[in-house]
């Protein structure tokens, strides 16, 4: 009896030890950063996500722990020639991570060997499309185009390729001297042209006040001009003035006031002669006291000039 208990013991020892491993062998909790290829009789079943999933115990078992998270390529140096027959070097380094794991697996052996050789290749094809001066300025275009290819590449592996990056460009001595010597060749074209502008623009400046200069003496002589102009204007039409008043004179008061107004002219200038400081001896014709006696005959005749003629002289000026 002791040895029949005894051996239904452990025969419920067995039992439940049986169902701890089957649990543990049916229940799989896979965490965040990976994923697990789940083969069935040796042939791929599916791809357990992170968390906790159910499989079949005994049948079912995981081959691979795959690592989901971006991994970076050990940095690795390429020969490049370039365009123009530069030999150089390049450091790259490529960023990926594993976003199908059965294709990663199951397609392919050595996934960092196989993106090793596609970048080398592709760096190689893109770094020789360019000379070496658009190379060191070009790396943020280039670093695009290799991860552009490289990616096509590597899809068919379940690989995305996050990044790629340039990190050095290594060239020999002999070349950097050669670059030196071309990029004082550059500072010196660009400090003649400077230079060469700046006199340029001296002259234009220059030129400019020059014909500000001008352009100003020019608008001066047309306003003095205008001035001239307006001046003659004026004079003329002060003596249109007088002359049309000197007709209506005439209009109203004949010829008589016509001959008076020459006479009175001529006795006027006649006292300022004899006014004269400088003159010592003055000679004047004798038909000067026939005009006077004509303009006293005139003032005569004249309507309201009696006045005036009582006031002329009757006697001829002393020489």
């Amino acid at each position: 009896m002791p040895d029949r208990e005894i051996l239904n013991a452990g025969i419920a020892v067995a039992v439940f030890l049986f169902v701890i491993v089957t649990l543990l062998r049916a229940v799989k909790v896979v965490p965040q950063s990976q994923v697990y290829v789940v083969e069935r009789f040796g042939k791929y079943i599916r791809t357990l996500a992170p968390g906790m999933s159910v499989v079949v115990p005994y049948i079912d078992a995981v081959r691979h722990r795959i690592s989901i998270l971006e991994r970076q390529l050990e940095e690795f140096t390429i020969s490049i020639i370039t365009k123009d027959n530069v030999e150089i070097r390049m450091e790259t380094t490529v960023f990926f991570r594993v976003t199908d794991a059965s294709r990663s697996v199951y397609r392919i052996q050595d996934v960092t060997g196989a993106i090793h050789t596609a970048a080398s290749s592709i760096v190689r094809s893109a770094a020789g499309k360019l000379e070496l001066d658009e190379l060191q300025s070009s790396r943020e275009s280039m670093n695009a185009e290799i991860a552009r290819y490289l990616q096509e590449a590597a899809e068919v592996w379940g690989i995305e390729i996050t990044r790629t990056e340039i990190t050095d460009v290594i060239v020999d001595d002999q070349t950097k001297a050669a670059q030196r010597q071309q990029l004082n060749a550059e500072r010196e074209r660009r400090a003649v042209i400077t230079r060469a502008e700046g006199d340029k623009r001296a002259i234009e400046l220059t030129a400019d006040a020059r014909l500000y200069e001008a352009q100003k003496l020019a608008d001066a002589v047309r306003i003095e001009a205008d001035a001239a102009a307006y001046e003659v204007r004026v004079r003329a039409a002060a003596e249109a003035e007088q002359t049309r008043l000197v007709a209506e004179a005439i209009a109203n008061g004949g010829q008589p006031a016509v001959n008076y107004d020459v006479m009175k002219r001529q006795i006027s200038a006649l006292g300022d002669l004899a006014g004269s400081s400088n003159t010592k001896t003055l000679v004047l014709p004798t038909d000067v006291t026939a005009a006077l006696g004509s303009l006293e005959t005139l003032l005569a005749s004249l309507p309201g000039r009696s006045a005036q003629a009582a006031s002329l002289p009757t006697s001829t000026p002393p020489a």
